[in-house]
């Protein structure tokens, strides 16, 4: 099936993924990379899809989503981690897995340079935090790293981060 992943279907195989693998809450702050993600899962009867005004509160939906016996994704930007950084620290104390898909700015091709500052602390940050960073650079490997951390989070009860890089996603052309 990965080899049948293109630029063009991997955001819906990635949803498809996603329900397949039980999660019925999607969390999000509006963000054009996961515009796919979003826009199905409003559009889906069968979840619950909730927009935030900070990403740090996707992290609570998240714990309350496995309290209620749900699965749960958040989906941000990279410059959101830095809003998330003190309620990373509960999911260790709280004993709740946390899947978490972002969607990278700050490198391959940027051109907003008030990007990489935080574009480039993502990944060493959700590791000072405990958190086990994915890459996925193209189709076929969004499709891996988000299976591999389905298992990690839901099955390990880990804490895993997904970064959709900008060669997956493209660059902003602002």
């Amino acid at each position: 099936m990965a080899d049948a992943i293109t630029k063009d279907t991997w955001p819906d195989a990635l949803y498809d993924l996603l329900r397949a693998n039980g999660v019925t809450q999607f969390c999000y702050v509006p963000d054009a990379g996961h515009r796919v993600l979003i826009d199905r899962s409003l559009a889906d009867p069968d979840v619950h899809s909730v927009p935030l005004t900070t990403e740090e509160e996707g992290v609570a939906m998240v714990a309350g989503a496995d309290l209620g016996g749900q699965r749960a994704v958040l989906l941000m930007q990279s410059s959101g981690v830095g809003n998330c950084i003190n309620m990373l620290s509960l999911t260790q104390g709280g004993r709740f897995p946390l899947l978490t898909l972002v969607s990278m700015r700050g490198e391959y091709g940027e051109g907003n340079p008030w990007q990489f500052a935080m574009g480039q602390a993502v990944e060493p940050v959700l590791k000072a935090m405990g958190a086990i960073v994915l890459r996925a650079d193209h189709p076929a490997e969004a499709i891996e790293a988000v299976t591999a951390g389905i298992v990690m989070a839901f099955q390990s009860g880990q804490q895993v981060a997904v970064l959709l890089t900008q060669r997956l996603i493209g660059a902003k052309k602002f």
